[in-house]
């Protein structure tokens, strides 16, 4: 019963990976094509290039990490292409973060009401430096990235010794390794755009709150087209930070429990930690107007061509 359910949960994780890496793929190629086309890209769409570029090779690397460790386990952790994969890993994971966090923070720009000045003037000045902020992001993630491979690198150097004295397991290093080092460091690299998410969305969904309850309250009723999309919009907004919210809990959960490769568990947990970058994506394809038609035409394509 045990290898059934392996193979099970291991099909479902190739699909749901497989599935983000297309849905990734479609957001980069719509974006590049209208790039190309147009010689420029609208600042929201700059965001969606890159976070459909480092979610892609996320999804891409993870799957070869994941197979490789659930494979070999002992000589992929101790070898060399460990580190390599982790390296690309710990850079594509914080880019995308900072690239989630921006998305939301212009969104709210954008959409939201408010009269302080320094809103008045985020809202003038913030699309302009879209570029810049991407850029940032880029140079923070790789700043973060080395911090990760400095760590990996001595604390790997320092399990060599205690291996050969015989005071170290490999559960216990890995235990170690993530508890002592790598825990601290990922709740302090995110704990920045992950405050900075959580305050624009909040933000967002407070002034899109108040502006359907002055709406319902008026002469307008919920079957206002006006309505209805203030209404889509806010339950878009909340699976999104309902999304972001539990990618962040399962990568600091991954962090502290340590599954190995041979456990029932290990495979419905990679799901899990997959799940949030996979189904986003479609998030993303849904709410922009352009993405979804031609989203919605390849799949009647798609369709017609299967029904044939």
């Amino acid at each position: 019963m045990q290898p059934a359910l392996t193979i099970f949960f291991m099909l479902l994780f190739v699909l749901l990976c497989f599935l983000g890496i297309l849905a990734n793929g479609f957001i980069v190629l719509m974006m590049s094509r209208e790039w190309l086309r147009r010689g420029r890209l609208l600042p929201s769409n700059m965001i969606l290039l890159s976070l459909g570029v480092s979610r892609f090779f996320q999804q891409c690397f993870g799957l070869v990490h994941t197979f490789n460790y659930f494979l070999h386990s002992v000589e992929f952790t101790r070898g060399l292409a460990r580190q390599f994969i982790c390296l690309h890993w710990d850079f594509m994971n914080s880019a995308t973060f900072w690239f989630s966090t921006w998305l939301s923070v212009l969104f709210c720009i954008k959409i939201a009401n408010f009269s302080h000045p320094t809103f008045l003037w985020l809202k003038w000045r913030l699309p302009g430096l879209v570029p810049w902020l991407i850029l940032g992001s880029v140079l923070i993630s790789f700043g973060v990235t080395l911090l990760f491979f400095w760590g990996n690198h001595n604390l790997y150097q320092d399990f060599l010794i205690r291996q050969v004295s015989g005071n170290m397991t490999h559960k216990e290093w890995n235990r170690r390794l993530e508890t002592d080092y790598f825990m601290p460091l990922k709740l302090v690299s995110m704990s920045l755009p992950c405050s900075l998410f959580l305050v624009s969305i909040l933000l967002l969904i407070n002034s899109l709150r108040r502006h359907t309850q002055r709406m319902q309250h008026s002469a307008h009723n919920l079957r206002d087209p006006s309505a209805q999309a203030h209404t889509r919009a806010l339950k878009l907004l909340i699976s999104f930070l309902i999304l972001y919210a539990a990618s962040f809990v399962s990568l600091v959960i991954d962090a502290t429990v340590f599954i190995p490769s041979d456990s029932l568990w290990y495979w419905p947990w990679q799901i899990t930690l997959y799940l949030c970058m996979s189904i986003h994506p479609f998030v993303l394809i849904i709410s922009n107007l352009r993405l979804r038609s031609v989203f919605r035409r390849l799949l009647l394509l798609a369709r017609g061509f299967w029904v044939a």
